[in-house]
């Protein structure tokens, strides 16, 4: 289907040149202006009526909100009273959420929803874990000194969590804690009207089956997972916002990890529309306040071809962070002013070592050795356990041995062809 292209939201453009100010607080409501054509709707979804649409730069005072923070209630400079998707307003998720919950006709509710609840699970030390496909491999998890696991669960509108509680479950028995990643379909987030608060509620349904940890989605700064013209770190932490609500108010002990970017600088040959480079994107993120929305934040590394305590040196004559290790911590903890601990939920070095050649996408890391790959890991987990800034750093990959296409995911996986485990064996010294 074609895809809806719209403008970035125009708070996050000035957010990132530095000029940002926040919505002003008006008698009798918030102040703010339309930053892109949107419908004006006589309740706070798309199933509603629209009123009319309202024009980019139109004046609209915010007075009200629903209990997501989605949809906000107000009124325009028109005139025109009604509610319209809190995205296509110049104000951050905070203050949406500061306004009134209303019922549809834009009365105040009788049962306010719960206030944010702000960051209650404690931080915790340093813990490791790895991305897995089963448990065959338990005993070389627990050699490496593993404590967690991490299993993706692709959600789909009118899904139930009884497949993720299922998951939890069978980790919970192999005596493992869990992080549960959850991405969804970028044409049900474009084309479903209330698909955050569906989402959201999902989520909830997954940390009461006893979530240790939740990913909200996957890699939000690229559009073969988000929507093409509509990447928006703005959007995506309207997407935070209620899912940290739903999740803390379903089991406060469960950890809220951001869905981490694709660490990338490709943003420059393939264009805004397509992709996001991964620092422009945090920092959209931390500009829109989500934060207040998260116990850790997300990270992927999976590039590297030199020693993680390296800083400068990579052989590809390319300087851009994602490179080092060093590179994505420095980035990613400066974004936020160390504000939130990291979580690495992927981190991983390929070796083509017992496959074969590379696909072409990877033959950057041609030359590397399962010997590399296994003392590059234990390195990169001592530094990120000494860093005080590393929460959580899960493998990528354990036991996804026998993938190895145009995807090369095998090439990741620390448990070699054969059934050999160098990495386990070094991180267990």
């Amino acid at each position: 289907m074609n895809r809806l292209k719209t403008c970035l939201s125009l708070w996050i453009v000035l957010a990132l040149l530095g000029v940002f100010a926040p919505a002003a607080l008006a008698q009798g409501g918030v102040t703010a202006s339309v930053s892109n054509n949107a419908n004006l709707r006589s309740g706070p979804g798309t199933q509603y009526p629209s009123l009319g649409v309202l024009r980019h730069g139109t004046p609209f005072t915010l007075t009200g909100r629903d209990s997501t923070g989605i949809w906000a209630y107000g009124t325009a400079s028109t005139g025109a009273t009604g509610w319209i998707a809190a995205r296509f307003l110049t104000v951050s998720p905070d203050i949406v959420f500061s306004l009134p919950v209303t019922t549809a006709s834009g009365a105040s509710a009788a049962q306010p929803a719960a206030p944010v609840v702000v960051n209650p699970a404690p931080s915790g030390s340093f813990e490791l874990g790895g991305h897995i496909l089963g448990y065959s491999q338990e005993a070389w998890m627990r050699t490496a000194g593993m404590t967690w696991v991490k299993r993706q669960v692709m959600y789909s509108v009118g899904d139930s969590a009884g497949s993720a509680a299922a998951i939890i479950a069978e980790a919970h028995a192999h005596g493992f804690r869990i992080l549960v990643s959850v991405p969804g379909h970028p044409h049900e987030l474009e084309s479903v009207g209330d698909y955050i608060s569906r989402f959201a509620s999902f989520l909830g349904d997954v940390a009461a089956a006893g979530a240790d940890a939740i990913e909200v989605w996957n890699e939000p700064n690229i559009d073969r997972e988000w929507p093409t013209g509509r990447i928006d770190p703005g959007w995506f932490t309207q997407m935070l916002a209620a899912a940290y609500n739903a999740i803390k108010a379903r089991n406060p002990n469960t950890l809220v990890i951001s869905g981490a970017p694709a660490p990338t600088g490709a943003e420059g040959a393939f264009g805004s529309a397509r992709v996001w480079n991964d620092d422009r994107y945090v920092a959209g993120m931390a500009a829109a306040g989500a934060a207040r929305y998260m116990d850790c934040i997300g990270i992927h590394y999976n590039e590297g071809i030199i020693p993680p305590s390296q800083r400068s040196g990579d052989p590809r004559g390319d300087s851009y962070y994602t490179r080092y290790f060093w590179g994505m911590v420095d980035t990613y903890w400066n974004a936020f002013g160390g504000q939130r601990p990291l979580c690495f939920t992927e981190l991983g070095y390929l070796s083509p070592e017992g496959y074969g050649v590379l696909p072409a996408g990877f033959a950057w890391a041609q030359n590397v050795s399962v010997a590399q790959q296994a003392a590059w890991l234990d390195e990169a987990v001592s530094l990120a356990r000494s860093s005080g800034r590393v929460r959580l750093l899960i493998v990528w990959n354990v036991d996804f041995t026998g993938n190895f296409g145009e995807d090369p995911m095998g090439g990741y996986a620390i448990v070699r062809p054969g059934g050999s485990c160098p990495a386990c064996e070094a991180l267990a010294r």
